[in-house]
């Protein structure tokens, strides 16, 4: 059952985002990546929303989590993850290991992209 909350709600959430990401195309055009942009953050403000009111309010029951926190905003965006994570390192005190991961999941998923379109360049 968890599995399926998680497929319905990543199924919710990447067609949230495929419709931001249309919509801004159509409003603002297509020279910068504005529903990206707009996706990731507001995913992140989101996410520090729920686990915040989790943290110091209440508790919510695991298959509510499975299905908003992992399905719904993982298929939004993982940079709401990302982003929690990198919150979470940084508030037990692990500063050095926070920067480490946010430099090093950014600069290393570039790179992995572009080793990736470099394979298929080379293969093609």
């Amino acid at each position: 059952m968890n599995y399926l909350l998680v497929f319905v709600g990543g199924g919710l959430g990447a067609t949230f985002r495929h419709g931001i990401n249309i919509l801004c195309a159509r409003i603002f055009g297509t020279h910068f990546p504005f529903g990206t942009f707009f996706i990731n953050i507001s995913g992140s403000l989101v996410m520090g929303l729920i686990a915040g009111y989790l943290a110091f309010k209440g508790s919510a029951a695991q298959p509510w989590r499975l299905f908003v926190m992992t399905g719904v905003l993982g298929g939004y965006t993982t940079f709401s993850t990302f982003s929690l994570d990198s919150a979470l390192l940084y508030e037990r005190g692990e500063i050095g290991l926070a920067a480490l991961y946010v430099a090093g999941s950014l600069v290393l998923a570039i790179a992995g992209l572009f080793a990736g379109l470099a394979l298929v360049r080379h293969l093609a």
